[in-house]
């Protein structure tokens, strides 16, 4: 068996890919300034950085999980979501409003995708 693991650190990776899975940790944005829209943006920026290193597309996405700080924002982030998710490819998602470990960060998306 084996497992690759990429961005190694004292907590977590990453990236994990085992039997040409891909399982990202949960992205978050680092500019916690921005609102909804701004976060949901970055952090899928770094979905999709991450997935390209990995060998893999937004198109390849097996699950995504979806972690919002307040219900409210659930139409801002889901604006984001429609322009970047490719149609056709949309992913099985849930959504859940959760009490993030930063109280400055408003959403966290964990991706499960195939490599390319």
């Amino acid at each position: 068996m084996t497992i690759e693991r990429f961005h190694v650190g004292k907590r977590l990776s990453e990236i994990a890919i085992h039997n040409q899975t891909i399982y990202l940790a949960g992205q978050i944005a680092e500019d916690t300034t921005q609102d909804i829209v701004g976060q949901t943006r970055e952090v899928l920026g770094h979905v999709d950085r991450l997935l390209a290193e990995a060998g893999s597309d937004r198109t390849c996405i097996l699950m995504c999980q979806i972690y919002i700080s307040d219900m409210a924002n659930f139409p801002g982030m889901n604006s984001v979501w429609d322009e970047w998710v490719p149609q056709g490819h949309t992913p099985p998602r849930a959504t859940v409003e959760a009490k993030l470990a930063n109280p400055a960060c408003l959403v966290e998306i964990c991706i499960t995708a195939a490599v390319r």
